[in-house]
């Protein structure tokens, strides 16, 4: 099955965004060749543009302290599992609490650092990180890789409390959801949500279906087509 996600407001569009870019991060990072450590340092350098969104940590926070709510009535429920349900208010708990010991804004340590805001300034420039263009990123990129590696993870580092937060608020919204199966008679489906509010759509469809779905939505439905 081929999984797609649509997301249905602007936080969940900017989480999955995150999400993608941690990923790839982590995914070049261990590669560890010189052109996976560059493109490491521009998934990097993405990341703290997304986390320019001033209200990025508060509407986590927000989202994280809500599904904490919902959560927390449950204790004692014997249709619950009781260790399940402790495990999971515990790693909300422990996240909400990375973020709240955050201070400044999110990504600034990037911003801040002369030599990779000279790398960075480059890097829209088709062509502009040559190594005569940047030769102390040369220098660098030919640093042993367990080097690169310490590098990359401490550019990383401050950035990890709003990577194990949105892992934990898609997690709970993927496996939070209901599903079902449908026909898209000529093409089109509506699911109507009668009063309830949805955040992320998760559509799977056959690898052998030639087609992709596209989604619009508002407060009342979901289209498909």
């Amino acid at each position: 099955m081929i999984v797609y996600e649509y997301p249905l407001n602007e936080r969940i569009r900017t989480w999955l965004r995150l999400e993608d870019l941690f990923e790839k991060v982590a995914f070049f990072i261990k590669a560890g060749d010189q052109r996976s450590h560059h493109a490491a340092l521009l998934a990097i350098f993405e990341l703290a543009d997304v986390m320019t969104r001033s209200e990025l940590r508060s509407e986590l926070i927000q989202e994280l302290e809500r599904q904490k709510a919902s959560f927390e009535p449950l204790r004692g429920n014997p249709e619950v599992d009781g260790e399940r349900l402790e495990a999971v208010l515990t790693s909300l708990s422990n996240t909400l609490a990375e973020l709240h010991d955050q201070v400044g804004k999110l990504s600034q340590h990037v911003r801040d650092n002369d030599w990779l805001a000279g790398i960075k300034s480059r890097t829209g420039i088709p062509g502009g990180v040559c190594a005569f263009d940047l030769p102390g990123y040369h220098f660098w990129l030919n640093q042993s890789v367990a080097r690169r590696r310490e590098d990359l993870r401490a550019w990383l580092g401050p950035m990890l409390p709003v990577k194990n937060g949105v892992a934990v608020v898609l997690k709970l919204l993927r496996k939070g959801g209901i599903g079902g199966r449908y026909v898209a008679e000529g093409g089109l489906f509506q699911l109507m949500l009668g009063g309830r509010v949805a955040q992320l759509l998760q559509v799977r469809v056959a690898n052998d279906m030639p087609c992709v779905p596209e989604v619009s939505a508002n407060k009342y439905a979901v289209n498909l087509r």
